[in-house]
C-alpha cells in the first residue's frame, strides 16, 4: 500500500534522508566519493529545498509506503521554455526498486504535467546511469547530450524527452 502527496517545507529533512540513502548506491559505482558529497551538499542543502518549495521552483511529490517515506520526485515547467516540463528529480530507495514505485511518481509526474495542458517532459540522466534503461522503457528517447558543470565536477548526462 503506497500513498504519494505533494510534499512541504516540513519535509525537507526527510527528502535530503532519502537522497542520502539513495545518491551513495546509485551514484558509487559511476562517480568518485568526492563529487557525490559535494553533489549532495549543493543540490540537497536544507536552504537550496526549502526554496525550491517555499517559493513554487520546483513541485516536490513524496511517496510512502504505509506510513514510510520511500520515494520522491521534483518537476517544473522549464524556465527558458514554459511549454516543456523537467523531471529534475526521481528516486526510489534501493530497498524498493523493483516494486514499480518509480513508474508510478513517473505516471503521477506525467499526470500533472498533462493536467497543465503540455505535451513535453524532459529529464537529465548521467550518460552512465542505468536509470537510462528504465526512461526508455517509460517512453523518453535521448534529445541530446549535456555536460553541465556543477562546482569543480561535471555532469555527463543524456537529456530524455517524452512526448505525451
Amino acid at each position: 500500500m503506497y500513498t504519494i502527496r505533494q510534499a512541504t517545507v516540513y519535509d525537507v529533512d526527510i527528502i535530503r534522508q532519502l537522497a542520502n540513502e539513495i545518491w551513495w548506491p546509485t551514484y558509487s559505482p559511476i562517480l568518485e566519493k568526492e563529487q557525490i558529497e559535494f553533489m549532495l551538499g549543493e543540490i540537497y542543502s536544507h536552504k537550496k529545498l526549502t526554496t525550491q518549495i517555499d517559493q513554487g521552483l520546483q513541485t516536490f511529490l513524496l511517496l510512502s509506503e504505509g506510513e514510510v517515506p520511500v520515494a520522491f520526485a521534483a518537476y517544473s515547467q522549464r524556465e527558458d521554455d514554459p511549454d516543456i516540463y523537467k523531471l529534475h528529480k526521481i528516486y526510489c530507495l534501493p530497498s524498493t526498486q523493483g516494486k514499480g514505485y518509480g513508474k508510478i511518481l513517473l505516471n503521477e509526474v506525467i499526470g500533472k504535467v498533462v493536467e497543465a495542458e503540455k505535451s513535453v517532459l524532459e529529464l537529465n540522466v548521467n550518460r552512465y546511469n542505468n536509470a537510462k534503461n528504465f526512461y526508455e522503457k517509460m517512453g523518453f528517447s535521448i534529445a541530446y547530450e549535456e555536460d553541465i558543470a556543477i562546482g569543480p565536477y561535471w555532469m555527463n548526462d543524456y537529456v530524455m524527452r517524452m512526448e505525451l
